[in-house]
């Protein structure tokens, strides 16, 4: 089952309050961790996927990777982390753009406290924001899966975090690279951005979380968090990566998504790049 979370909500605010997990349903308590064949054991293996193509601007680069470094070093993704069955998790951080063009910016790290959430949040600051073109969702999910094989971890789940502020529109489509990741076990969860009105210059699309919820989504528990005010940009990151760490799922959710025909094409953007350049 998949959910759609709307950040401002109620929802939201109890996941970023000091109460934050008791407001979601807990993982199986029954549900193991197995050693990985002798793997060292962490809560979630979390690959963050950003995009940084040229329809985000600078601003919103900036903020999205303040975001992420802050979510991290938290209190309640803190506190999140130390509620877990072995307090740790193991993360990895890439930048994408085209189904070519993908740049790990965080090597594996294991995050078990505050001194080394604060080395990955400095690490993910003092890196040069870069901008590349087109926007790849697939290349993206194509190169997350083969980063859990590399790591040296073992968690109880593998979950790729995906954010962007559009449609897939080059590299394969993006339903196949979903399918792929499903089969192989892997949670994806989405964070569309969604701050600027749709133009035809950027390739925006109207609906994009629908496109997110229908095509990009899926795995056991996995969500979106939509970003619709620039203003709540970190709050959002803040909250998704909160509820990644914690396993958690709304009890309540506030929009199911649809289970049978996508509301919007999931090939709408390559449809869109071929009727502007033709190729």
């Amino acid at each position: 089952m998949r959910w759609y979370i709307s950040v401002g909500a109620v929802l939201v605010a109890g996941a970023v309050a000091g109460s934050d997990v008791a407001s979601f349903a807990a993982p199986n308590p029954k549900t193991q961790l197995s050693d990985g064949k002798d793997k060292p054991a962490v809560d979630v293996e979390l690959i963050l996927a950003v995009d940084v193509s040229y329809s985000m601007d600078m601003d919103e680069l900036a903020v999205q990777r303040e975001g992420y470094a802050q979510a991290i070093v938290s209190k309640e993704f803190l506190q999140a982390l130390k509620a877990g069955q072995t307090g740790k998790i193991a993360v990895t951080y890439f930048e994408w753009a085209a189904s070519n063009d993908q740049k790990i910016i965080i090597p594996w790290r294991v995050i078990d406290g505050p001194e080394t959430a604060d080395a990955v949040s400095e690490e993910i600051l003092k890196t040069p924001i870069r901008r590349a073109s087109r926007t790849s969702i697939s290349g993206a999910i194509n190169f997350a899966m083969p980063l859990f094989e590399e790591n040296p971890y073992h968690g109880l789940r593998r979950v790729i975090d995906i954010s962007g502020d559009g449609p897939n529109n080059n590299g394969g489509p993006v339903l196949a690279a979903r399918d792929a990741a499903l089969e192989k076990g892997i949670t994806i969860n989405g964070l569309p951005i969604m701050v600027k009105e749709p133009s035809y210059s950027t390739m925006d699309i109207e609906n994009l979380d629908f496109y997110y919820e229908d095509c990009v989504i899926g795995g056991p528990g996995s969500f979106v968090v939509s970003i619709k005010d620039r203003d709540k940009f970190k709050e959002a990151i803040r909250t998704k990566l909160l509820l990644e760490v914690a396993g958690r799922t709304p009890e309540r959710p506030l929009v199911p998504v649809a289970e049978k025909e996508p509301r919007v094409s999931c090939l709408i953007g390559e449809k869109i790049w071929q009727d502007r350049w033709g190729r």
